[in-house]
């Protein structure tokens, strides 16, 4: 296998490591969302700190670095939560769906706080994949499950600026295993208060689910890690909505969620729109490395 190959490989196993998450999270029964993400990053930040003891990477960061780090670890900690109250009220597939919006939201965010520079297609493709959304969310006074269908579009636009700082950071030079192990940390010290005075127990087989919810996210974050380390994120980042799939045969086989049709509309708009995106990528970045090579 080259590395492009790797590449999407890994990438497609990182996101049925996060449906499988989502799916141990709803599994988990009827908690907070606070108490379960609590526990996913607990996994999460065990793993992190023995990857920084093996590692032993420089922990001087400038002032400007120390402040990303805190609003990626904000934002990402909103959206979290978010996510998992969305895994606990939707169709499996349509939290997802609307979690994976973030490539979309980090683009605007790109251009508010990076002050990148936005084209027409870019700009034509956010606006299909709200129009995609719509029909996932379906705004209308007849939908139950609005609210927590908004929650979970609050959760993707949570990621995606979460995103932004991390690329932010990444431009830097900040070690991407110091950012794991200090948003995970973070996350658990936030909520830990809530934790304390809103703790619920839970039997084995909820301390279980948690404890499997935070193993599968720490896989999805090694494996995506790995992914963009074989290949860069315009070659395989469309592979990463192949968690949508993924969800939608979990949640079917699992609880027996069928997405309507309106859902299955959006599913197709939205992952169509990035696949568009990733072959104008593509082809816009080969047509400059052809000018270049001239």
């Amino acid at each position: 296998m080259n590395n492009r190959q790797k590449g999407i490989l890994c990438i497609i196993l990182s996101s049925f490591s996060f449906a499988l998450m989502n799916l141990f999270v709803r599994l988990s029964g009827d908690l907070p969302p606070i108490q379960k993400s609590f526990f996913r990053n607990i996994v999460a930040v065990i793993f992190a700190f023995i990857i920084l003891l093996k590692e032993k990477p420089n922990l001087s960061l400038d002032k400007e670095s120390i402040k990303y780090l805190l609003y990626r670890s904000i934002f990402g900690t909103i959206g979290i939560v978010s996510n998992f109250y969305a895994v606990d009220h939707l169709v499996l597939s349509d939290a997802s769906l609307l979690n994976k919006m973030s490539p979309f939201f980090a683009v605007l965010f790109g251009i508010l706080i990076l002050k990148e520079k936005i084209n027409l297609f870019q700009l034509s493709s956010i606006i299909a994949a709200f129009i995609g959304v719509l029909f996932v969310v379906k705004p209308t006074s007849l939908n139950m499950d609005l609210f927590p269908a908004l929650i979970g579009l609050m959760g993707g636009i949570c990621a995606g600026a979460a995103y932004t700082f991390v690329r932010a950071m990444g431009q830097r030079g900040v070690q991407g295993s110091i950012i794991v192990f200090f948003f995970s940390a973070f996350s658990c010290v936030v909520t830990l208060p809530f934790l304390i005075f809103q703790f619920i127990p839970m039997n084995f087989n909820q301390v279980m689910a948690l404890l499997l919810a935070g193993l599968a996210a720490t896989g999805g974050q090694f494996g995506i890690t790995a992914a963009y380390c074989y290949a860069p994120a315009r070659e395989i980042s469309v592979f990463d909505y192949s968690q949508i799939p993924f969800a939608a045969l979990l949640g079917f086989f699992v609880f027996g969620q069928i997405p309507d049709h309106y859902s299955w509309l959006g599913y197709f708009i939205i992952c169509c729109t990035a696949v568009a995106m990733f072959f104008y990528v593509n082809g816009h970045f080969h047509k400059k490395t052809e000018s270049v090579t001239k």
